[in-house]
């Protein structure tokens, strides 16, 4: 599987022309043989267009995602394309345009960022990723799943009408006729049924108080948050419904083989002289 170059881990300029990006591996020559010598398929005032840097260009502005061979016509198309494009860097370099220092830092910009992908995809290539270790990080996700929780509560503006309210819960009251009767939230008609749901996607103080719980249990001071007050109390816990691994095995590859890239280029950074 092939990872976008750079992708997750180095920023690129995103202003940057699509004809920068060099082939794709279905422009090279079959993975063992030796590459067949370059033809030129045009002349420019005397510079040679090779055939190489035509089967780059036309990955660069198809983006590699050719379903079928180009046509005759395409090809002297794109020819045409990549002639004028050079006719119009011949005239740049001509009005000394290469000295203006934004053209040099893009020109320079470009080479760094061709350079690093081609480190890039020969680490990708000499470290491929395992079907062992995209099992090792799928055993990790799975493990960091947070619980999920079934819960009521009963959300009220003041702290003396929640205290009044575990009163009576203490007392014997019904959870849910209490929501029903006193609670200012969208869920007071089914009881104060929050459904199921995980702590990271509560406020702070409702997710602590619910994960700080008994099954059963409800909670015997007011919880405040920006909402209000709440009364709440834990119905049910669960595990998460994970998914299979072989569902998520596209995933997972890509996610470790950015992990990978990480340590890569850690490891340059760290055995390199950075100044800011």
């Amino acid at each position: 599987m092939r990872i976008s170059r750079l992708l997750f881990i180095l920023a690129t300029a995103g202003t940057l022309a699509a004809c920068t990006k060099p082939a794709d591996d279905a422009a090279k020559g079959a993975e063992g043989a030796a590459p067949a010598a370059a033809s030129t398929v045009a002349t420019v005032n005397g510079k040679k267009l090779s055939s190489d840097l035509y089967d780059t260009f036309v990955q660069a502005v198809t983006g590699g995602q050719m379903q079928e061979p180009l046509t005759d016509e395409q090809k002297s198309q794109m020819i045409d394309q990549l002639v004028n494009m050079t006719l119009a860097a011949q005239a740049a370099e001509k009005d000394g345009l290469q000295k203006d220092p934004k053209v040099a830092a893009r020109i320079d910009l470009l080479r760094t960022q061709i350079l690093a992908e081609a480190a890039t995809d020969k680490y990708i290539k000499a470290h491929p990723v395992s079907e062992d270790e995209m099992k090792a990080e799928y055993d990790t996700q799975i493990a960091s799943m947070p619980k999920e929780y079934k819960a009521r509560h009963i959300l009220v503006d003041k702290q003396e009408t929640a205290e009044s309210i575990i009163r009576e819960l203490e007392a014997g009251g019904d959870f849910s006729k209490l929501a029903k009767a006193e609670s200012k939230d969208s869920s007071a008609a089914s009881g104060g049924d929050l459904g199921w749901f995980s702590p990271q996607t509560m406020v702070k103080p409702f997710a602590d108080a619910v994960t700080a719980l008994e099954k059963g249990k409800y909670t015997t001071t007011p919880v405040k948050s920006e909402f209000g007050y709440h009364v709440i109390i834990l119905d049910d816990v669960r595990e998460p419904d994970a998914p299979k691994f072989e569902d998520v095995k596209p995933q997972l590859e890509m996610f470790v083989q950015r992990k990978k890239l990480q340590e890569y280029l850690d490891g340059l950074r760290k055995a390199a002289q950075v100044q800011k």
